[in-house]
Formats: C-alpha cells, sequence, structure tokens
C-alpha cells in the first residue's frame, strides 16, 4: 500500500510538471490574450519564490514553532533546494537556450542512468537486467516523445542539461534520504526557501522589471502552485516511499503529460512514434516496479 501511494505521489508531481509545461508553452505562443510573455528566468524565480511565500506563512499558521528543523537537517533540505531545485532549473533553462526544448528535457531525463549508478557503485541496489531495461525504457521513451529528429547539439548547451541531469539526479538520492527521516512537508519548505535565496543571488531585485499586469501576477500565481508547491510537496512525499530508481522512472511521466496536454488542448500534433514513446515509459514504471517487488523477494527475512 504504502507504495502505491509512492507512485501516485511520483506520478501525482509528474502531471503537475507536464502540465506546467503545457501552460507554459500555451502563454509563450500567446494562447492567453490578458498574458504577455514572461522571461524563462523571471517565470522560474518567481515560481520557486511565490510557493515559498505562500507555504511557509501556511505552515507558521498550523504548526508554529513545529516548523523548525535540527541545524543539520535544515542544512541538507536548504541543499538540496539549492542544487536538486534551482540548480536544476537553471542549467536547464540554459540548456533550453543553447540548444531547444526537446535536447534539453532528453538530457537531462537522462536523470535514471545516473541514479542507478550511484546506487550500484555504493550497494545499495543491484545492477538486474529489469533495472537497466527499465532505464533504457525510459530514456528511450523520453527520446521518442519528444521527437530525436529535433535535437541540435550545442557543447555549452549539452553540458548544461548533463549538469540539470546531474542535479535531478541527486534531488531524487538527497531527496529519499532526506524525507526517510524528516517530515517531508518541512523538507520541501526548507527546500523552497533555499531554492529562493538561491534565486535571488542569480538574479538580484534590482534587476527585475517591477511593472506586471494583473493577468500576469494571476499566471505567475497559478503556475507556481502547479510548477513548484504542488509538485514539490507531492514528489518529496512520494520519495519517503519509493527508492530514487523507482522514483525518478515515474518522473519520466512528466513530458509524457505535457505532450498529451498540449495535443489536447493546444491541438499540437502526437505521431505514432510519439505514441511508441509513451508507451515504453509506461513500460519502464512497470519494469521498475517488478525488478523492486523481485529483489524483495529474494531478500532472506
Amino acid at each position: 500500500m504504502s507504495e502505491r501511494r509512492g507512485y501516485l505521489l511520483i506520478a501525482g508531481a509528474a502531471c503537475c510538471w507536464g502540465a506546467s509545461a503545457a501552460l507554459g508553452r500555451a502563454m509563450f505562443i500567446g494562447r492567453f490574450a490578458a498574458v504577455a510573455a514572461l522571461d524563462p528566468l523571471i517565470l522560474t524565480q518567481a515560481r520557486i519564490t511565490l510557493a515559498a511565500m505562500i507555504l511557509l506563512p501556511a505552515l507558521l499558521a498550523l504548526r508554529g514553532r513545529g516548523v523548525l528543523l535540527p541545524p543539520g537537517a535544515a542544512a541538507r533540505a536548504v541543499v538540496l533546494g539549492v542544487v536538486g531545485m534551482s540548480s536544476s532549473n537553471y542549467f536547464y533553462y540554459i540548456a533550453i537556450d543553447r540548444t531547444n526544448v526537446t535536447t534539453a528535457i532528453i538530457l537531462q531525463y537522462t536523470a535514471p542512468i545516473f541514479v542507478l549508478v550511484y546506487l550500484v557503485a555504493r550497494g545499495r541496489q543491484r545492477a538486474t537486467p529489469k533495472r537497466v531495461s527499465a532505464v533504457a525504457l525510459a530514456v528511450i521513451g523520453i527520446a521518442l516523445v519528444l521527437g530525436l529528429g529535433q535535437l541540435r547539439l550545442d557543447t555549452i548547451g549539452v553540458i548544461a542539461a548533463m549538469v540539470a541531469a546531474l542535479a535531478f539526479a541527486y534531488y531524487n538520492i538527497a531527496g529519499e534520504q532526506l524525507s526517510a527521516r524528516v517530515d517531508p512537508v518541512l523538507v520541501s519548505l526548507y527546500m523552497l526557501l533555499g531554492a529562493a535565496v538561491f534565486c535571488l543571488l542569480v538574479n538580484p531585485p534590482w534587476r527585475w522589471q517591477t511593472h506586471y499586469s494583473a493577468g500576469q501576477w494571476e499566471f505567475l500565481l497559478l503556475f507556481s502552485l502547479l510548477a513548484t508547491l504542488f509538485p514539490t510537496l507531492l514528489y518529496i512525499g512520494g520519495l519517503k516511499y519509493l527508492d530514487p530508481t523507482r522514483a525518478v522512472i515515474t518522473s519520466c511521466l512528466e513530458p509524457v503529460a505535457g505532450i498529451l496536454l498540449a495535443a489536447s488542448f493546444l491541438g499540437e500534433h502526437v505521431g505514432w512514434l510519439q505514441i511508441l514513446g509513451v508507451a515504453c515509459v509506461l513500460s519502464a514504471i512497470v519494469l521498475a516496479a517488478t525488478a523492486a517487488s523481485a529483489a524483495q523477494a529474494a531478500t532472506p527475512l
């Protein structure tokens, strides 16, 4: 039952990210008459900062001093926010700028490879045929969903995308370790606070555009809930019940959800290769689950 809860939480987070990608795409192509296009860096910073500004007072009102974590746990959660969340987003957008969205996402979602390699190297998991196949299927599925023919390689862009992949791998590994010992809601809070401070250093207030329309502020609030606050709470909560390999493979539902939602609401075309990619990602999740079940069954009591 707990594993099922983990899958539902991680899948819910991935679907939120996918929905926010479709929402962002709609904004960039002018589908919202009252919302002028926003700079990607501002969009990233606003979604993280607004999410932190919503969660902090809500938890203070509900828990008071119960929001305080021991210094060690608080520091690890802040680092997770800076390295796992902010850095992943920051380098992802550099990759998009230097290459394109397809290239950036495909390279970022090599993260399952890094997660599996790390866990095998640390002796936490075995590189069984099922696990390796699940990781390979997930990466292939992402490539098919997004379209390999749209790849555009650039040295700096590729490096940035791979750094984003490593940051996302770290997000899964460190997030699972921390959420196993600390309330995932508080982990999410300190992550968001750390990520917001990091964004301030990257893009300080004197660089901000201060005049946004009411429509833009409404969009930013909705986007921060859908792209950051809800998926962060769901994903960190899910890591309490799933190992990092299964979690990161399940997170590959993000581009799948984004493509399907864009096809449904923005009229974008979905071809047979993309349908095959969706099947590969879903198969990878099932294969990872059966690999974990087989490993548990083989573990002596």
